[in-house]
C-alpha cells in the first residue's frame, strides 16, 4: 500500500509538472522591413535600366528571430495595385505585356538573427517590356509573421 500511495505521488507530481505553464513569451509581432537608409535600394518610384544589373538592399528586424524573404518583380501595365507606400509615381498608359519581366527568388536569413542588411543582384534582360512594375519585398519571421512592402518602379 505504501509503494502504491508512492507511485500514485510521483505520477501526480510529474502530471501537475508537466501541465505548468510555458514562461517563454509568445511572439505576437511581425518583423519590419526599413527601406529608409541612405544606400537602400530600390525605393519608390526607382528606375532600372534594361540589361543592366542592380543590386537590392534593405535591413530586416524582427523583436525574436528573422527566417527569410522573398523577391517579386512583375509588371504593373494594368495599374493594379499593392503599394505600401503614400506616394504614387507617375504612370504611363495603360497598355498590354508583350515580354514583362517576372522575377520572383526567395532567400534565406541565419538561423537566430533579429538584424539583418539583405543584399541580392538582380539582373534585368535587356529585352523585357519597358514601363512600369511592382517590387515586392515579402518578410518572414521564424514564428511565420509576414511583413509585406509594395514599391512602384520602372524599367527603362
Amino acid at each position: 500500500m505504501k509503494n502504491l500511495k508512492f507511485l500514485i505521488g510521483i505520477f501526480t507530481l510529474a502530471f501537475l509538472t508537466s501541465c505548468s505553464s510555458d514562461n517563454a513569451e509568445i511572439d505576437t509581432e511581425y518583423p519590419v522591413i526599413d527601406i529608409t537608409g541612405a544606400n537602400t535600394f530600390p525605393i519608390q518610384c526607382s528606375t532600372i535600366e534594361r540589361g543592366q544589373t542592380f543590386t537590392f538592399k534593405a535591413v530586416f528586424n524582427d523583436n525574436v528571430a528573422l527566417g527569410s524573404y522573398s523577391l517579386d518583380i512583375h509588371h504593373n501595365f494594368d495599374h493594379h495595385t499593392h503599394s505600401t507606400e503614400v506616394t504614387s509615381c507617375e504612370m504611363e498608359a495603360v497598355k498590354s505585356p508583350v515580354k514583362p519581366m517576372l522575377f520572383i527568388n526567395s532567400y534565406t536569413i541565419p538561423d537566430g538573427v533579429k538584424n539583418y542588411e539583405a543584399t541580392a543582384q538582380i539582373t534585368i534582360p535587356a529585352d523585357v517590356d519597358p514601363g512600369d512594375y511592382h517590387f515586392m519585398i515579402r518578410l518572414t519571421d521564424k514564428e511565420g509573421w509576414q511583413t509585406l512592402k509594395g514599391l512602384s518602379i520602372k524599367i527603362l
